[in-house]
């Protein structure tokens, strides 16, 4: 049956991450801003007739049974009662563990393909909807827009017009760990009690990276990455960790300074995107 090449998941940052609370079933309330990257994971999709659904790519440390992209297709195609299968290969371009959302975006990348390429006829929100039994990350990537989040990640403004922020070009530097979310949500030393901000505040420079401090702490890889990029520009931490990122003005300024990494630490540059790769 049919097979599309290349359907990206692109990676996020998150330009900022506030914990204003924490609820009564242990989620934390928080506020962040999402923004997309013009570099990720790429998905290919060959529909089946049997009904079976399975990855065809090998991710060590991820049983296929437990990998988000192959909940995701079942989530989907049951809800959908549609009797098609899919095999799902994925070119793996993240890190895991590295705060760029690759797994979640690699879950939103399977609903919106397959909602195209069965013929299913979800909106948007439908399929966000659906994203939200995955995780608390996977709307903001169905939805494709930079977005102002809040609740546990899943109430999302999008930001847009004069909303929107810039679009620079960034060093992301991927320390050779994994950070797991639970670690750091775990941790006794992390605040949870930052005072709300609003959009003007954040677009006025207001924001920091709360998780920072307990992932340096506990990963001097990535607090090395930090102290390294901050000679050059503005740095922070994206989401929970472990990859840290710079904005620079011109693409050439990034290259140079990746150029400038000590032996055997990995990076890339990449384009900031306030509408997804995914929908381009």
């Amino acid at each position: 049956m049919n097979t599309i090449k290349r359907w990206p998941a692109p990676a996020k940052l998150n330009l900022f991450l506030h914990i204003t609370g924490r609820r009564a079933d242990g989620y934390h309330q928080l506020q962040s801003v999402f923004q997309f990257l013009d570099y990720g994971d790429e998905l290919m999709f060959t529909l089946r007739d049997d009904g079976e659904v399975r990855r065809t790519s090998e991710l060590r440390g991820v049983p296929s049974a437990q990998d988000l992209v192959v909940r995701a297709a079942k989530l989907l195609l049951q809800h959908a009662n549609c009797s098609l299968g899919v095999d799902i290969e994925i070119e793996k371009r993240l890190p895991m563990g590295g705060g760029l959302g690759g797994g979640s975006s690699n879950a939103a990348t399977t609903l919106v393909a397959l909602n195209e390429l069965c013929e299913l006829g979800y909106s948007i929100d439908q399929l966000a909807t659906l994203g939200l039994q995955l995780g608390a990350d996977v709307p903001v990537f169905v939805r494709g827009r930079a977005a102002w989040a809040e609740g546990v990640g899943e109430q999302l403004t999008a930001l847009e017009g004069e909303q929107a922020p810039p679009e620079p070009w960034y060093l992301v530097i991927e320390p050779a760990c994994s950070v797991a979310t639970e670690v750091v949500f775990n941790a006794p030393d992390l605040t949870r009690d930052c005072h709300p901000i609003t959009i003007p505040h954040f677009l006025a420079g207001q924001g920091i990276n709360v998780c920072e401090a307990v992932v340096k702490k506990r990963f001097p890889l990535v607090a090395n990455a930090l102290d390294f990029l901050l000679k050059y520009a503005p740095a922070r931490m994206s989401g929970t960790g472990a990859c840290v990122f710079a904005p620079f003005d011109e693409r050439a300024a990034a290259q140079e300074v990746l150029e400038l990494l000590p032996s055997g630490w990995r990076g890339f540059v990449a384009k900031g995107m306030n509408r997804s790769p995914l929908y381009n």
